[in-house]
Order: structure tokens, then C-alpha cells, then sequence
């Protein structure tokens, strides 16, 4: 079989996209869509300076599970809460924590 020099540039490239690097430690990849998010209520805060830190769905191995959200108090010298949320990658969907700023 003779192949063509289009052949012969791009096999490298199919050969290097079948073989992806793998995720990076602890980032578990969900070929899954997540759902949509819950709309929780959340009433009022349980004193002064509670953050409300909204739940999510979480990747238990085998389907996703709603982790309800919650009033939290920030840390010493942070203010704002950065919700986590899925992110979209090549391989499929992976979850970014949320963390305080």
C-alpha cells in the first residue's frame, strides 16, 4: 500500500490524539453530562458574616449525587466563596472544588 504525503503528515497526529495524556492526579474525567443544578432555598443566614455555599453534584463512582448545600462561616482573612462547578474536557467532565477567597 502506498500512501500519500497528506497520509504520511498527518499520522503522526491521529496516532498522537488516540493517545491522550491522562488526567492528573486526583481529577476523576465522567463521560456523563452532570445535571443541572438544584434550586435550593436557603432561608437566612444563621448569623452575621455566614456565606451560603451552594451544593452540587458530586461523582460517586457510578452516578451523580446531590450534595445539599449549607450556611459556612469563612475562614480567618477570607470573604467570598468560590463555588465549585463541572468543567468540559476532551475526555469528558471533571469537578473543580470550590474554595474560599
Amino acid at each position: 500500500m502506498k500512501l500519500t504525503w497528506k497520509a504520511w503528515m498527518f499520522a503522526p497526529l491521529v496516532a498522537l490524539s488516540a493517545c491522550a495524556p491522562p488526567p492528573p492526579p486526583g481529577r476523576v474525567v465522567v463521560e456523563r453530562v452532570p445535571p443541572r443544578e438544584v434550586v435550593e432555598e436557603y432561608g437566612v443566614a444563621p448569623g452575621p458574616g455566614y456565606t451560603w455555599v451552594r451544593g452540587f453534584y458530586r461523582w460517586d463512582g457510578g452516578d451523580y449525587r446531590w450534595e445539599p448545600g449549607h450556611w459556612a462561616a469563612p475562614p480567618r482573612g477570607y470573604r467570598t466563596w468560590v463555588p465549585g462547578r463541572w468543567m468540559h474536557e476532551r475526555r469528558g467532565w471533571y469537578f473543580r472544588e470550590g474554595h474560599w477567597r
